[in-house]
């Protein structure tokens, strides 16, 4: 699996998105930043975490899409059963998802921030 890159930013003002495991070399300083310095456990278990956030959102709209293929497949009045489909696929776009995405966001502010140091 392959991880979120990690920004590290120089003393001196420059920035890059590194990939974890590598180094970067400031192009203004020239000071190494070896981003291995990070807990690979910690940092692994961020990446898990967000991954089951991901596939808890991609399992529950596959769960409900498959549900509603069924329904539309067996009901022979499929007049009475779309605004009910409807109401369902606003509720996932207009609730779920919202709040689904708040907690995401909430979570990845709340991360830890380590202090590299230049090799």
């Amino acid at each position: 699996m392959r991880g979120a890159p990690i920004t590290v930013r120089c003393d001196c003002g420059e920035f890059e998105h590194v990939p974890y495991g590598n180094t970067w070399t400031c192009p203004e300083c020239a000071r190494i930043w070896n981003t291995t310095q990070i807990p690979e456990e910690e940092y692994w278990g961020i990446m898990r975490e967000m991954r089951r956030y991901r596939l808890q959102a991609i399992a529950i709209s596959l769960v409900l899409g498959i549900a509603f293929a069924l329904v539309l497949a067996l009901v022979e009045n499929k007049t009475r059963v779309f605004p009910m489909i409807l109401g369902l696929m606003g509720f996932w776009f207009l609730v779920y998802m919202p709040r689904w995405r708040q907690k995401v966001r909430r979570r990845a502010r709340d991360l830890p921030r380590w202090q590299l140091s230049p090799e």
